[in-house]
């Protein structure tokens, strides 16, 4: 599909600023290698699948206290199974067997990001720490590909307040309303450009997601779709 304006009036953009997980990345290691590490690494027999588990998880993560979250998760899956665990230790289990460094570009992220720094100043901003997400920028080569960089999990607010925003633009030195934020969460990334004034373009996980209320200016497929629109005319 083309890439579609869902606005009216939309302006054309000076910069592009991308999410990263997601967005221009997405993960290679094998769900059911990290869930099974996680019980070998605690010593605790394993029960459930990973789909148990994220499906018992509430929302995104906090980047500052990842133990609790997925503490939470495994909790509400041994509730589920019947089971008595120590959560908290099958939580830092998980947490152990990832490999941030175990990460690939999307389809299309690689060309996109590219063609948006052959045309403009090209930024980046993520709701994780720069602990985890620079080891990810470090995987796919493109830990210098960007003339900003924000790691919102280092900062007292994240998405979608709009201070990550507001300092990645004024880093970039161009105007927000001129600036095209690119990202895969309607809450986080569309809803925070619109509160920090950016254009939002927004890539769905599945065909199926609906923006309702959110309205971003453009709806890709896939970054092709970005690719396409930074050749338009």
């Amino acid at each position: 599909m083309s890439p579609s304006r869902l606005r009216r009036g939309v302006t054309a953009f000076e910069a592009v600023l991308f999410d990263l997980d997601g967005t221009l990345c997405r993960r290679t290691q094998d769900a059911e290698t990290v869930y099974a590490g996680a019980f070998e690494r605690a010593g605790v027999a394993p029960f459930g699948r990973p789909d148990d588990l994220w499906d018992a998880l509430d929302g995104p993560p906090d980047p500052d206290d990842p133990e609790t979250y997925f503490r939470e998760g495994f909790a509400r899956v041994a509730a589920a199974h019947d089971r008595d665990v120590d959560a908290a230790t099958l939580a830092r289990g998980f947490l152990d067997v990832v490999d941030h460094a175990a990460v690939a570009f999307e389809p299309g992220a690689r060309d996109a990001l590219d063609r948006a720094r052959a045309r403009g100043p090209v930024g980046l901003l993520t709701n994780g720490p720069e602990r985890r997400q620079a080891v990810k920028l470090d995987a796919l080569g493109v830990a210098d590909a960007f003339d900003a960089v924000v790691f919102a999990g280092d900062m007292p607010r994240r998405k979608p307040h709009r201070d990550p925003f507001d300092r990645a633009v004024s880093t970039l030195d161009v105007p927000a309303e001129s600036t095209l934020y690119v990202g895969d969460s309607l809450e986080y990334d569309v809803a925070g450009a619109k509160n920090a004034g950016l254009l939002s373009a927004w890539c769905p996980r599945s065909s199926d997601e609906d923006p309702g209320d959110h309205r971003p200016d453009y709806v890709f497929d896939s970054l092709h779709d970005l690719a396409a629109l930074l050749d338009s005319p």
